[in-house]
């Protein structure tokens, strides 16, 4: 009874958390935030450029774009977990908005290298094609993304509505216990940035704790419904994810590519699966007898 009581209060402190984000004060906190970092990062910057202070890693100009998407991805990563109880497929529809984010801030920091005086030789056009890459790969990953939101239907797979809440209430658990983590993967980045005085970021950790989290969901959703429609739909998801977190550490090209088969493997899943619940939906309909 004691352990139910606990998982309750924790949930209401999800749902308090959850009321609170979604306000305009919150938007603008985080506004100020991300430019207060901006700020910072121009800066270092020129602290940099006037060699009055320097780093092991080193400034570019860029830095702090490259700083301010950092802090950006943050939020980004906390709004994902706030969807999760909402909707399984609208958290992997801002996974893929986070990938974006991270080819477009690894865009930005390839570009700080190329500053000033540039030579246009053959050699710095192919040091360019990775960059164009990133570039590129983040607007097809944003068209995926539309087009991802776009086609989602959302089906109910639970028979009642205290299944429904349920079911809602175990997903604002785990998004509680990533929150948890979330915060403190961030504290050991920033205590590792003081010893070693370069940032590593663990979003490729936390997005390793997202597939366990997918799979958890659909084994848990078991319970529920067996169709073999919605369990191949929360697999891809989960198979998505996998493809996601091998794009934060794959180099140049492949992180593109494994984006981009990730994207059309849930897009692909997702229209398949309204088709084929439409068709079911249509099948179960009464026929009318004068037809």
């Amino acid at each position: 009874m004691m352990l139910k009581q606990f998982f309750k209060w924790q949930i209401k402190v999800f749902d308090y958390l959850e009321s609170r984000w979604e306000t305009g004060p919150v938007s603008k906190s985080i506004s100020n935030i991300v430019v207060a970092f901006f700020l910072v990062g121009l800066f270092l910057g020129l602290l940099a450029y006037l060699e009055i202070y320097q780093i092991s890693t080193g400034y570019s100009a860029f830095f702090a774009i490259e700083l301010a998407f950092n802090v950006l991805l943050i939020f980004e990563v906390l709004g994902l977990i706030f969807l999760i109880p909402k909707s399984v497929a609208d958290a992997v529809g801002k996974q893929f908005e986070i990938i974006s984010l991270v080819l477009l801030r690894d865009a930005f920091k390839e570009f700080g290298h190329y500053l000033g005086e540039v030579n246009w030789q053959v050699e710095f056009l192919l040091e360019l094609l990775p960059i164009i890459s990133d570039a590129f790969g983040a607007i097809l990953i944003f068209l995926i993304t539309g087009l991802f939101y776009r086609a989602q239907k959302h089906f109910r797979i639970t028979g009642s509505h205290e299944e429904q809440q349920g079911f809602i209430g175990i997903k604002k658990l785990l998004s509680i216990y990533l929150t948890l983590s979330f915060v403190g993967l961030g504290v050991y980045d920033i205590v590792s940035a003081y010893q070693n005085h370069q940032f590593i970021y663990s979003i490729k950790l936390f997005y390793t704790l997202l597939i366990f989290t997918d799979v958890f969901i659909l084994l848990f959703s078991l319970r529920y419904t067996t169709k073999y429609y919605n369990l191949f739909r929360y697999s891809s998801f989960a198979l998505a994810t996998i493809f996601l977190r091998l794009t934060l550490s794959a180099p140049a090209y492949y992180n593109v590519l494994l984006a981009v088969i990730a994207g059309l493997m849930v897009l692909g899943v997702t229209y398949i699966y309204n088709k084929l619940l439409s068709k079911v939906d249509e099948f179960k309909k009464p026929r009318d007898p004068k037809k």
